[in-house]
């Protein structure tokens, strides 16, 4: 079914739905970050059990999200974003009453399968249901209320961890799982891509899991492991991913289909997805354990640092949109990240010390700025470049290069940095790795400024998307 305004009745609640599953996710991600230290300090947990406590969610969403969007196509994308909102429920309840930090990481890991049947659903509803000249606003609704959950998520961490239990931001997500479901049931129709078959890609979906798991686990155990065994590891998860990428090119029923490649436009978007949702996933993971373990942050009050991103998401998001949709997105996915790019410098400041004021808003702020020229922009291009019968696929390989970003970032920056053990919780340790993974972040994000200039080109400027 296409063709809904996005002004209409339906439109509404098919974004309401859309939002809430995808936002649930997110501010799920985004609410771990700031529950870490009480976490570590409860179960015992060590550096490496808190990467694995961030990075087991990301590892199998990243594996497992673009055979989600590949199940949307063929059987139904509100049926497996319903299903997708039931699993992470259900994995949520379980990481709420894990007693150590490896029930709680095996919790993770099956929320993650859980947002890999919702999160490409969310998107690819609003792009299969919505007629073609709302889509870009829709869209920018979308990631502007999907922003506010994922920069909520500290605010309400905080509070919940600060005064409540950490496992109340795992327990938050039922009734907001329930809400969601009977929402999305009753009124966002069907759409389902009517000539895919309905063979899986097995072999695809376990290559693309052994890949990301061997690569974290040699970049997050590199200090047990030594380091032969390290680049050995390493190594065997660069030669799975190269095979990946070949049974993906040769197979009958790949997840991913090769002709999506073809488009320059569509590759460009999504090499600079990996670039700026990797800085993006470290940014928050560095500055929020900054603002706890070095200036001395409660919860709440690390939560409550990041409100300024919420604010300019909740203001500015959907206008990026507009923004992109007027003048092409080539100009807003370049400045985008540059912005950002110039609060990640700024956020090198933050030490022993800072003020909010003064060291913390100013480069906060930039950081949201940009996050709202980019976001919208981004998301539109990569699924414009793609077919409307593949929308579950295409917004699948953008947030699985999105999570894989930000897995590999939080997996190896620490060990880049000097990071180790229970560094996290000494001051003294942890500012200095803080400001070198601050400046990493800025590179990151200044190169995918260039990679927009370079490759993206505004619609009027590319004849046949299918061919770049």
């Amino acid at each position: 079914m296409t063709g809904i305004a996005l002004s209409s009745r339906t439109g509404r609640f098919v974004i309401t739905a859309a939002a809430l599953g995808s936002g649930m996710a997110m501010l799920d991600a985004t609410v771990v970050n700031v529950a870490l230290v009480r976490i570590g300090a409860d179960l015992h947990a060590s550096l490496a059990d808190l990467q694995w406590i961030s990075n087991g969610y990301l590892l199998s969403l990243a594996s497992l999200i673009l055979l989600g969007g590949s199940l949307g196509d063929r059987f139904g994308r509100r049926r497996v974003f319903v299903v997708g909102v039931i699993w992470f429920a259900l994995a949520s309840a379980a990481c709420g009453v894990a007693q150590s930090p490896a029930q709680l990481i095996a919790g993770r890991v099956l929320q993650g399968v859980g947002g890999a049947l919702l999160t490409p659903g969310s998107l690819a509803m609003i792009q299969a249901t919505f007629r073609p000249a709302d889509r870009a606003r829709a869209i920018g609704t979308w990631s502007g209320l999907g922003g506010i959950a994922a920069t909520l998520g500290p605010f309400v961490g905080g509070w919940l961890v600060q005064y409540a239990s950490w496992r109340w931001a795992f327990l938050l997500n039922i009734p907001l799982a329930i809400l969601t479901v009977v929402i999305a049931q009753a009124t966002v129709p069907e759409t389902r891509d009517e000539q895919a078959d309905h063979s899986f890609d097995v072999i695809g979906a376990a290559l693309a899991t052994l890949a990301l798991a061997s690569s974290t686990f040699a970049l997050i155990q590199h200090e047990s492991l030594g380091p032969a065994l390290t680049v050995d590891v390493l190594a065997a998860g660069l030669a799975i991913g190269a095979l990946f990428i070949t049974v993906e090119r040769t197979g009958h029923h790949p997840m991913v289909q090769p002709s999506l490649f073809t488009s320059r436009q569509f590759s460009a978007a999504n090499g600079m997805t990996l670039l700026v949702y990797a800085s993006l996933g470290a940014v928050f993971f560095f500055l929020t354990l900054q603002l706890q373990t070095v200036l001395g942050y409660g919860p709440l009050q690390a939560g409550l640092s990041s409100l300024p991103v919420t604010v300019l998401m909740l203001l500015l998001a959907a206008r990026g949109g507009e923004l992109g949709a007027r003048i092409g997105p080539r100009l807003p996915m370049t400045v985008g990240p540059l912005v950002c790019a110039v609060g990640a410098t700024l956020l090198t400041g933050v030490g022993a010390g800072s003020s909010y004021w003064l060291g913390v808003l100013p480069g906060i702020s930039i950081f949201g700025l940009g996050l709202c020229l980019l976001v919208a922009p981004l998301t539109a291009t990569v699924l414009g470049a793609a077919p409307d019968r593949y929308a579950g696929v295409a917004s699948g390989v953008n947030n699985a290069l999105s999570r894989a970003g930000s897995l590999l970032a939080v997996a190896a920056l620490p060990a880049v940095v000097g990071l180790s053990g229970a560094d996290y919780a000494r001051a003294e340790a942890f500012s200095g790795a803080y400001v070198r993974a601050m400046w990493i972040c800025a590179v990151l994000l200044a190169t995918g400024g260039a990679v927009s200039w370079a490759l993206i080109r505004n619609p009027d400027r590319t004849r046949n998307p299918s061919t770049g």
